[in-house]
């Protein structure tokens, strides 16, 4: 396993289980996204500190190379996700009383809000024409301009707080590469301080629901692979015990495996898993932990 700072952009390779590392840094590192075309990756990374307004937004080339830095401010920038046809980036940013959505150029330039409610717009996702969001803690889709903002899921106890480390209800939408469905977690219980969470589709046209896992444990942050034939998630907790290793099931809920926890060092942990743009491996933010 390649190791320099404590935080990393890595590369595995299903076949073989080769690790490259892409780009190391002492500063936690986030919300990895991939460039429609497999050339760049997008991320947020704090920038002189580790306090929420000094979280910034680039992106890196797959290759290791040509980082870029696309804000500079003192706002809170996060969550960045490509556009499909990879000349925009949608991310959230904390420019008035609450986090909303807003968009600008692959370049950095021109932001423009999209969505910003009353409430906290988060976990945003960017297929074809509709964006996924989550507000209020519920799943949510609009148009690519912002407009006809909807609700696709309506959980119980929605917002309401327990012992666990977010309000009861559903979070970080991904929209399979089709355009016919959404992948979530929803807190299921508060037995556990991480939140005991299961994944769950729906059918983005009649909100049909179906559960993918029944565990509980403390796990999401799912993505789709290219095909729609699998889904990547992190798994950060079984009951009291951390994990956070990579787990790779199917679309439909069957033949969930562990990808790292016999290969990777105890003490390192996976934070957020994609596809690349071949399906044959994942990229992934890795931290050693101290």
């Amino acid at each position: 396993m390649p190791h320099e700072g404590r935080w990393g952009i890595y590369e595995l390779d299903l076949e073989t289980g080769a690790v490259r590392l892409l780009r190391s840094s002492p500063s936690r590192m986030s919300y990895l996204s991939l460039h429609p075309e497999g050339r760049e990756l997008a991320f947020s990374q704090p920038v002189g500190g580790e306090a929420n307004e000094q979280e910034e937004i680039f992106t890196i080339g797959t290759d290791g190379r040509g980082l870029r830095r696309l804000t500079e401010n003192d706002l809170w920038d996060l969550y960045p996700v490509w556009s499909p046809d990879g000349s925009r980036i949608a991310f959230l940013s904390w420019r008035a009383q609450t986090l909303g959505v807003f968009v600008m150029s692959a370049s950095g330039d021109e932001p423009v809000e999209l969505l910003d409610s009353a409430a906290h717009e988060a976990d945003i996702d960017w297929v074809d024409g509709v964006l996924a969001f989550t507000r209020e803690s519920r799943v949510w889709i609009a148009r690519a301009d912002g407009s006809e903002a909807r609700p696709v899921t309506d959980p119980p106890r929605a917002g309401e707080w327990g012992a666990a480390n977010l309000p009861y209800g559903d979070y970080d939408p991904r929209i399979s590469p089709d355009g016919t469905e959404v992948v979530f977690e929803r807190l299921v219980g508060d037995e556990s301080p991480h939140g005991n969470y299961d994944l769950f589709l729906a059918d983005l046209e009649t909100l049909a629901e179906s559960r993918l896992t029944t565990t509980g444990y403390s796990q999401g942050l799912a993505s789709w692979s290219h095909s729609g034939r699998q889904l990547v998630y992190i798994v950060s907790a079984i009951d009291q015990a951390g994990q956070y290793d990579i787990y790779l099931m199917n679309a439909d809920g069957t033949g969930s495996r562990n990808l790292t926890a016999s290969s990777f060092p105890d003490r390192f942990l996976c934070h957020w898993a994609i596809f690349s743009a071949n399906d044959q491996g994942l990229y992934f933010i890795g931290e050693w932990w101290e």
